[in-house]
């Protein structure tokens, strides 16, 4: 691989860092506005979520916060300052949280198919919360969680494979 070559190529992967650092922040700020009441693209009822509980507290500022540390964890796959970290866990625990959120990502949409195609049936008590209208921003956030996940996974490969060819730093 010559020079300009591997520069392009870890420029390429530094973007996916970048996108993906995007991404969980995209994911972590609804969190934060519905932990703070606000129903705003929330993929369901609103209403009837719950609030003012663990669960609540939880689901909302909790998955808010560990999306930042998502964020941070994907910087630190194509930052300077993220070659103090030890390179082969940071991009171990990058990929393992990449295969996570692609598969969950994709499970949804193949779960929507079978719906679809009448391969499966929903539950009752399931059926009445898709059939909401904001369930639409089900489509959405899946659709965040592959992009994630692939962005990260890119992230991860680049920064495994190790050398400054992996990192948009310079």
């Amino acid at each position: 691989m010559t020079t300009t070559t591997a520069v392009r190529s870890g420029r390429r992967h530094g973007r996916a860092g970048y996108v993906a650092a995007a991404v969980a922040l995209a994911y972590a700020a609804p969190h934060f506005w519905w932990g703070a009441g606000i129903g705003a693209t929330f993929p369901g009822d609103f209403a009837d979520a719950p609030h003012g509980t663990w669960e609540a507290a939880i689901g909302y500022w909790g998955m808010g916060g560990v999306a930042v540390l998502g964020a941070v964890v994907a910087l630190a796959l194509v930052r300077p300052w993220g070659r103090r970290l030890p390179r082969r866990p940071l991009a171990v625990a990058a990929a393992v949280a990449s295969v996570g959120m692609t598969l969950w990502g994709l499970t949804y949409f193949a779960l929507q198919y079978l719906l679809a195609a009448g391969r499966v049936v929903s539950a009752p008590a399931f059926a009445a919360k898709a059939a909401h209208p904001q369930a639409a921003w089900g489509l959405f956030w899946y659709a965040l969680f592959v992009t994630w996940g692939v962005m990260l996974g890119t992230a991860a490969w680049s920064r495994l494979r190790g050398g400054r060819a992996g990192c948009a730093c310079g």
